[in-house]
């Protein structure tokens, strides 16, 4: 693949609650309303920003994670992107050099520089050594320019400026604005689609980031990388029937086309709104809100029906996190309420007041090491024993995996590139040997 040259930057920040997803997503709409064509990655793990990012930008966002995707994967899909980019940006996670490896890790492996958004709420010429601090934690990162969110009043701004250290110039100062707030909940921010106004909010932030300053191109950056070598067709003739709606939504665009690239033939339905699955060889039942729609999922009878009787078939189901709360005997949701659910794997799952986890994690076998996340806000208790756990990425034990018959369950996330082999003999109802086990 031919080197590009494409303006590029790190939107990072000192830590979350800093505002960056909104300014990465203002950003992109900004210079896709003037005409660029801009493309915007997620460094990590996430499934909620980049529907919102996707949104913003109008082209398909991918996730990057040196440690999840691979250090290769990150700079082919970058490398992919300048070719026809004139903007490229990537969206950090928690603060610049937090987690391991962190946004500041994924930006000196692709060669970008970070863009920190500080709040400056409250806030003075202590916002000059926060951004020193940045900009020299790391002397092989580049940090060149800062931009200022939440500013109080043009003074505000210009005290912000000047409180800045040689070498690092403020890009902009954003004022507070409720245009640049967006819905969250427990997981994290509003899904995209239930948002009828996002594309009208996103065009007035782009408004308020313009009069801010912030339409300024970062410089441009040199990508290139050897493209991936090109799959098996592992899954040539199978038919996979994936769910997807307001319950299930968490997918991965790279699993998406791994499948596609296996030779898989991809087809989608509601468990909310549908009364019968589409003809399929498999089933995938992905993360989402199961718990927000639990009386819907529970009313649909006919759906319920049919998910049963395609897993007695002993087809292929896979079930990642709120498609393993579907596959229980009971759903609790945070209200108390119980909602009698698919019964495929025996138990229950209740909603808790808190995060019972979070991370990097990975199942590792012998016909690959799937690697992924966890996070989520409910238990399960169940009878059934698990088959393996997967392992974290610090090295203990994680989340169960559960295996009956041809239905694999946990509230693990896989990402399906780290993992091909796996990834289809899971779809094609195959073993596999797992290389991690459970304590006993």
């Amino acid at each position: 693949m031919p080197t590009a040259k494409v303006p590029a930057a790190m939107i990072t920040a000192p830590g979350s609650g800093q505002g960056k997803s909104m300014v990465s997503a203002a950003l992109a709409r900004l210079h896709r309303n003037a005409g660029l064509n801009v493309r915007v990655f997620k460094h990590g793990p996430d499934y909620l920003d980049p529907m919102v990012l996707e949104v913003a930008s109008g082209n398909p966002v991918y996730q990057l994670h040196p440690w999840m995707t691979g250090e290769g994967e990150c700079r082919w899909r970058l490398a992919e992107a300048a070719q026809t980019a004139d903007l490229i940006l990537v969206e950090g996670s928690m603060g610049l050099f937090d987690g391991s490896p962190s946004s500041g890790d994924l930006a000196k492996l692709a060669g970008i520089p970070a863009l920190p958004v500080i709040d400056a709420k409250g806030m003075a010429q202590t916002f000059g050594a926060v951004a020193y601090g940045l900009a020299h934690f790391d002397p092989e990162l580049p940090v060149h320019q800062v931009i200022a969110n939440k500013i109080g009043s043009a003074y505000h701004g210009q005290l912000l400026a000047d409180s800045l250290p040689e070498g690092i110039d403020l890009l902009g100062a954003i004022p507070r604005n409720d245009a640049m707030d967006i819905p969250d909940r427990h997981l994290g921010l509003v899904q995209a689609n239930e948002l009828s106004d996002l594309s009208d909010r996103l065009d007035q932030a782009a408004e308020v980031l313009k009069a801010a300053g912030l339409d300024t191109l970062p410089k441009p950056v040199e990508l290139s990388a050897e493209p991936p070598a090109a799959v098996e067709q592992l899954l040539a003739g199978r038919r996979i029937a994936i769910a997807r709606d307001a319950a299930f939504s968490f997918l991965y665009r790279a699993n998406l086309d791994l499948l596609e690239a296996m030779g898989a033939e991809l087809c989608y339905f509601s468990p909310l709104v549908d009364t019968e699955l589409p003809e399929a060889d498999a089933l995938w039942l992905p993360g989402g809100y199961p718990e927000l729609h639990a009386a819907t999922l529970a009313a649909n009878m006919p759906m319920l029906e049919a998910i049963r009787a395609f897993h007695q078939m002993d087809k292929p189901v896979l079930a990642e996190c709120g498609g393993l709360m579907a596959c229980t005997e009971t759903l609790v949701d945070k209200e108390g309420a119980e909602h009698a659910l698919l019964g495929l794997l025996p138990g229950c799952a209740t909603m808790a007041g808190r995060l019972k986890a979070l991370g990097l994690q990975s199942l590792d076998t012998n016909l690959g090491d799937l690697r992924g996340h966890t996070y989520h806000h409910s238990t399960l208790d169940t009878p059934w024993q698990p088959v393996a756990r997967t392992r974290k990425q610090a090295g203990s034990e994680g989340e169960a995996v559960y295996r009956q018959g041809a239905l694999t369950a946990s509230y693990f996330h896989g990402y399906f590139p780290s993992a091909p082999a796996l990834v289809a003999a899971i779809f094609r109802g195959e073993s596999f040997t797992v290389t991690h086990s459970p304590s006993q």
